[in-house]
């Protein structure tokens, strides 16, 4: 089977060791990922290490703001130190984040099943002029086997946009899913056959 995982020169490689998965279980650490600017962090971090004053400046929010969310972020697991740097007579810490992809127990909010959604509608740039924002909905009866199949795929296809090396100055979201509906159904051919 093809695969259309980027080339190894179309793939992003940060600028420290970092596992490829973690798991976020605990009610701490779902709490951490509950916060706007700590997702931020992360995305962030995700492109490459950076400092306190780094994030700071990006973000336009007080060094003691940023350093108080790297905090939650390293005691929940999530960020690290990944070096330091000498500057004059101080030591810069770099830090970075654990693992390429966060796997949640349950959503952030775990009585809102949306909010991935309510983030996209929060974050998304529309622009007449811009090709982008995409999005497509389609809904077919199939067997729970065939929609799980799909899911493998989408999670697939959501390894391979977070792996793109980066560039540009924009930040895209990517967001798909696999979900039950409510919709009534026809029966179909194999129902009706005597």
């Amino acid at each position: 089977m093809p695969t259309n995982d980027p080339s190894p020169a179309e793939q992003h490689v940060v600028d420290y060791p970092i596992d490829d998965y973690m798991h976020a279980e605990t009610p701490e650490q779902l709490k951490a990922l509950a916060d706007r600017t700590r997702i931020t962090i992360l995305g962030l971090l995700g492109e490459r290490a950076a400092t306190t004053s780094q994030l700071a400046e990006v973000l336009n929010r007080p060094k003691g703001t940023i350093g108080y969310h790297l905090k939650v972020l390293e005691s929940n697991g999530m960020v690290k130190i990944v070096r330091t740097r000498k500057v004059r007579a101080m030591t810069e810490k770099y830090y970075g984040r654990t693992a390429r992809t966060i796997i949640m127990a349950g959503p952030p909010e775990a009585d809102d099943p949306f909010f991935m959604l309510k983030e996209v509608m929060r974050e998304a740039a529309i622009d007449p002029e811009h090709p982008l924002p995409m999005f497509t909905l389609r809904k077919v009866r199939i067997p729970t086997d065939r929609a799980v199949e799909f899911v493998k795929r989408v999670g697939d296809l959501a390894e391979e946009f977070v792996a793109l090396r980066r560039g540009g100055d924009t930040v895209y979201g990517f967001l798909a899913g696999v979900f039950p509906t409510n919709l009534p159904t026809l029966p179909g051919d194999e129902d009706t056959q005597a």
